[in-house]
């Protein structure tokens, strides 16, 4: 399994149409992708504009085959210039048992 956590600063100027095409760029990839197992979302309540992206695939090749879909090329050319800062930050999980159980609570 591949974890990495994205850390992504977005011009205020242009928040709302950035986050429009994040939230379509996460659903095809996990709704398309059977390797990814989650693109997860989320904001800083305090700064909007701090995105944070919990992304969780199924390995490096799961993680390589997405950056060739055309909903990720279509991503990231059409937010490039919204884009303060990212800042990629590869993860481990301390307790990939209990990772799975949560996933299977959420199908419930």
């Amino acid at each position: 399994m591949m974890i990495r956590m994205a850390e992504i600063e977005i011009d205020a100027n242009y928040r709302e149409e950035y986050n429009k095409i994040l939230q379509e760029e996460a659903g095809a990839s996990v709704r398309l992708e059977p390797g990814v197992i989650s693109i997860f979302p989320l904001y800083q309540k305090e700064n909007l504009n701090q995105i944070r992206i919990l992304e969780i695939y199924a390995n490096q090749e799961a993680y390589e085959s997405h950056l060739k879909t055309p909903h990720f090329q279509k991503y990231k050319t059409t937010t490039a210039k919204m884009v303060k800062s990212l800042k990629l930050i590869d993860m481990k999980a301390l307790d990939a048992d209990t990772m799975r159980k949560i996933f299977a609570k959420l199908k419930n």
